[in-house]
């Protein structure tokens, strides 16, 4: 036992940057150790193909709407940002998968905080991928909404004498679509739904490309080079871009073969950089400083190309939901005891997860500002931050200075700044929006004070507007 727990020390501990014949002695030895894991591992069932096509559904999604407009906070400076968030993003997923390799008992994110850190360790991390991917799932009604909306604004809903609005109508209608998917457990039947995911990122793409190229808007806008007082809003923005790693020991663990894990990685994290970039900078070529916080709202709806790429962007939040909410259901089963039905109990725990993340989106009137502070305190620390001081702990690399510590410090003090004034500049908007509701509350009760006043209840009326509540 103390042998092998040597060993597996002593393979993690092995840096990332190595030499040829070092490379050749930490391959072999992860590959024994991969290979005596295999035995406690039966039920990993999906190919490589389907991981890939899980991976790249969990990276790609509806980030890649709001590109162009975290491109046009920035200016084209800015994209060198994007590039050395997705280099950081793929290096944490490697030191997530060499965190899981030392130990075949860590099966998920959480697990890695413990082996790490301890229970406070497992607690911080399932805290932050929780809230995260919970959030990420109510942005993802929220956007259904609202593009729905925009397609079909006169649409009403009457239950029993109460009227829903478009909005929260389309939340409810697409939260009803949604449910049979987070009801799958096996990640290669969702790796069908996954595929569906990746389309749609690619068909949207082509008919916004197609739309400028052939539609008339043409690729003329000449942009900004540098904006700083918007850099932490497109730094944010392209943060969120890569919140997926909460999910990646769930795909790793779903592997038959585990060592192409990190081929995964990088075939999923340079296609969607690709992708998201190309986005990004079409996008800005094509409406400039006038791009909406969603790409598709600037597009002419009467054009058969914009309406494409608005459907299809439909599909997208409903193909990743189910992906991204999966850790969060699978931590739920493992609060019951062993002897309940556990088909049954995870189709309870998606339910109520879908349930309570359509009252937080019927709740929250905004989108960008809800995304922007999740990339940039969220999505920065649970992908980033949190799987370095991991990888730092049980590896023990902390202990002496050498290249992938250096590296590991410098990706440290580039995502503690996105943190502090990401996080900063998102909340003075959201607080910024808020005061603009609250004003628009005011001026509606006012109004109501005022027919008040003309039927006689004069002082009632004032009694309202008088109160703190609608004081600035």
């Amino acid at each position: 036992m103390d042998a092998d727990s040597s060993e597996k020390s002593s393979s993690l501990s092995l840096p990332l940057i190595l030499g040829e014949e070092q490379h050749e002695q930490a391959g072999s030895k992860v590959e024994e150790k991969l290979e005596s894991s295999f035995h406690h591992q039966t039920t990993a069932t999906t190919s490589f193909l389907k991981t890939c096509f899980n991976g790249l559904n969990a990276l790609s999604g509806v980030g890649i709407l709001s590109v162009p407009y975290a491109l046009a906070s920035g200016g084209w400076l800015s994209l060198i940002f994007l590039f050395l968030i997705a280099a950081s993003a793929f290096y944490s997923g490697l030191l997530i998968q060499r965190c899981m390799d030392v130990d075949s008992d860590i099966r998920t994110y959480p697990d890695i905080g413990e082996r790490a850190f301890g229970k406070k360790g497992r607690i911080l991390l399932s805290i932050f991928m929780n809230v995260e991917l919970y959030f990420v799932a109510t942005g993802f009604l929220i956007l259904e909404g609202d593009n729905l909306h925009n397609l079909f604004p006169g649409v009403e809903l009457d239950v029993a004498g109460l009227k829903i609005g478009g909005e929260q109508c389309f939340i409810i209608v697409v939260a009803l679509i949604i449910l049979p998917t987070v009801w799958l457990d096996n990640l290669s039947l969702l790796s069908y739904v996954s595929a569906s995911g990746v389309l749609a990122s690619a068909i949207i793409l082509g008919s916004i490309l197609w739309t400028g190229a052939f539609e008339g808007i043409g690729f003329h806008q000449e942009g900004t080079p540098l904006k700083w007082n918007g850099i932490p809003t497109a730094v944010s923005l392209y943060a969120f871009c890569y919140c997926a790693h909460p999910v990646f020991p769930t795909l790793y663990t779903s592997m038959k073969n585990k060592r192409q894990f990190s081929n995964v990685l990088l075939l999923c994290f340079i296609l969607c950089t690709i992708c998201y970039a190309s986005m990004a900078v079409f996008g800005y070529l094509m409406f400039g400083s006038t791009v909406q916080s969603q790409i598709t709202l600037n597009l002419p709806t009467h054009k058969i190309s914009s309406k494409v790429a608005i459907y299809t962007t439909l599909v997208n939040p409903i193909s990743k939901y189910a992906l991204m909410v999966t850790p969060v259901v699978n931590a739920a089963k493992k609060k019951f005891p062993s002897h309940y039905n556990k088909r049954l109990i995870g189709m309870l725990a998606s339910t109520t997860l879908v349930i309570s993340t359509v009252v937080v989106a019927l709740a929250i009137p905004f989108f960008a500002y809800l995304m922007s502070l999740v990339g940039a305190f969220l999505s920065v620390t649970a992908s980033i931050i949190l799987p370095c001081f991991c990888y730092l702990k049980i590896s023990g690399i902390y202990r002496r200075l050498g290249c992938e510590m250096l590296i590991i410090g410098l990706i440290l003090v580039l995502s503690a700044a996105v943190v502090v004034f990401g996080t900063y500049t998102s909340l003075v908007e959201i607080i910024g929006h808020l005061f603009l509701v609250r004003s628009f509350f005011r001026a509606t009760v006012c109004a109501i004070c005022i027919v008040w006043e003309n039927r006689g209840s004069l002082s009632e009326g004032s009694r309202i507007c008088k109160l703190p509540v609608f004081s600035y």
